[in-house]
């Protein structure tokens, strides 16, 4: 699967062909009904299906970068199965983890609040709260947050009283979670509101899918909508990379965009942080515990993962950070196995510029780092796989004025020839336009591109 392999050359009639066109005319698109809240469940994992005239998507994203498509994504379906890691060790969840412990939350925060409900004033209001975050500054943020967790601050207003009750509820838990700690001087420094919640549940419960439950329920996400962790566990997860040049990286936050030990807001552009040595090889799960820190484990993928992607209609391997947001999901056993067995479309979301764990890449490579991760190609041979690309991506979605290189023949050699420029079932097309993050598509530029790229070929 090397980038330089050379295969047969894209046409016309591949290109319009893709398996997503056949999605479209199985369903009938209808704006999605809400349901009834029910008694407390697996709401988040759920596999019940209310609205089986809408089709079902599974995506594989990180926190950020997919956060400006969801939005726009509700209005065509909300049964889309967010799947996202919780090994994030920076920013305010940092802080979280290294003075409470658990999972990081503020992926699963971050994109529940995205899925929230914006339709009354209580509901923007219970929004603002839960998306506020404090100020840099620690004194002022630390007197900010006492206002909060008391009450007094004007972020309540709006908020009915069971919904602030119940919100300041978990918020005194989780103040109180760091009182009981005293040796260890908690930093508000840019902290999320609402991932303070989240751990604050998350202890109360001692379950992150109660956790998640609850905060899906307060924030009134779709109930078909469904954020399910890769890992469902309380235990702190520590990811890890090795690169090509056989140097190990520890933490997610150190791979990507190291931070200097600053709280800072993230800025993960090629030019705010140094270039890697070398090209990553793979990542993979570390202790977090005990005196071996570069032991490597093996945790077990959350069931409820593995049963959406048996089901749904659709896989989307969504854009954001490559190796940090994406892979940690996609090298626990099970997944690979199940992903490769399904005919349905399976779809990357290229994205739309490089940074440093991507530096050098092309649209090919892009694939191989997928097939390896879903593969295990380089962890244990006992359990790795051997399935090509095309058993894992059978379409390519390229960004209009994207900055990676799209090596057809490359890609080719690997079993990708459909480059879609109308995606049917989640018209990318026009939400892109509307990610300032993310170069938008442009089906007539893009089918005049790859028309072109065959020419030069």
């Amino acid at each position: 699967m090397a980038d330089s392999l050379l295969g047969p050359s894209f046409s016309c009639t591949t290109i319009t062909s893709s398996p997503l066109l056949n999605l479209k005319s199985n369903f009938q698109l209808r704006p999605t009904k809400s349901l009834p809240m029910s008694a407390v469940h697996s709401h988040c994992f759920s596999n019940s299906n209310p609205n089986p005239t809408l089709p079902s998507l599974l995506v594989f994203s990180g926190g950020t970068a997919f956060n400006g498509v969801v939005e726009e994504l509700k209005r065509l379906t909300t049964r889309v199965a967010h799947v996202l890691p919780v090994s994030d060790d920076g920013g305010s969840t940092a802080e979280i983890v290294r003075v409470l412990g658990g999972p990081a939350v503020g992926d699963i925060r971050s994109r529940c609040l995205r899925l929230s409900d914006q339709s009354s004033s209580e509901a923007l209001a219970v929004r603002k709260l839960l998306g506020h975050r404090l100020p840099l500054d620690p004194r002022q943020a630390k007197s900010e947050w006492y206002s909060i967790v008391e009450g007094e601050h004007s972020l309540w207003r709006g908020v009915s009283r069971p919904y602030s009750e119940t919100i300041q509820a978990f918020l005194v838990y989780f103040q109180n979670e760091i009182l009981r700690r005293p040796k260890e001087s908690f930093c508000f420094s840019n902290g999320s509101i609402g991932n303070f919640f989240f751990a604050g549940a998350r202890i109360f419960f001692q379950s992150l899918d109660a956790a998640i439950f609850l905060f899906s329920r307060v924030s009134d996400i779709p109930s078909e909508s469904l954020v399910p962790p890769v890992i469902s566990t309380n235990d702190r997860l520590t990811l890890g990379c090795e690169l090509l040049d056989g140097t190990v990286i520890r933490g997610q936050n150190e791979i990507s965009h190291p931070a200097n030990g600053f709280m800072e807001p993230v800025k993960k552009e090629m030019s705010s942080v140094p270039a890697l040595p070398s090209r990553i090889k793979r990542v993979f799960y570390m202790s977090s515990e005990g005196s071996n820190l570069l032991h490597e484990v093996f945790p077990t993928v959350n069931p409820a993962v593995l049963e959406q992607l048996s089901s749904v209609d659709c896989i989307i391997y969504a854009m954001g950070s490559l190796f940090t947001s994406i892979c940690p999901s996609l090298v626990l056993r099970g997944i690979g196995e199940i992903i490769s067995s399904r005919s349905c479309p399976k779809v990357l979301l290229l994205n739309g510029s490089l940074d440093r764990e991507t530096s050098g890449f092309s649209a090919s490579s892009f694939v191989t780092a997928i097939t390896d991760a879903l593969n295990r190609t380089y962890g244990d041979p006992q359990n790795s796989l051997k399935n090509s690309p095309s058993q894992y991506i059978n379409t390519l979605l390229v960004p209009k004025e994207g900055a990676i290189p799209l090596d057809l023949q490359c890609l080719a050699s690997q079993g990708i020839f459909d480059l879609v420029c109308r995606l049917t079932v989640v018209d990318l097309i026009d939400i892109w336009d509307k990610n300032f993050s993310f170069p938008s598509f442009d089906k007539n530029k893009l089918l005049h591109s790859v028309k072109e790229s065959e020419r030069e070929e």
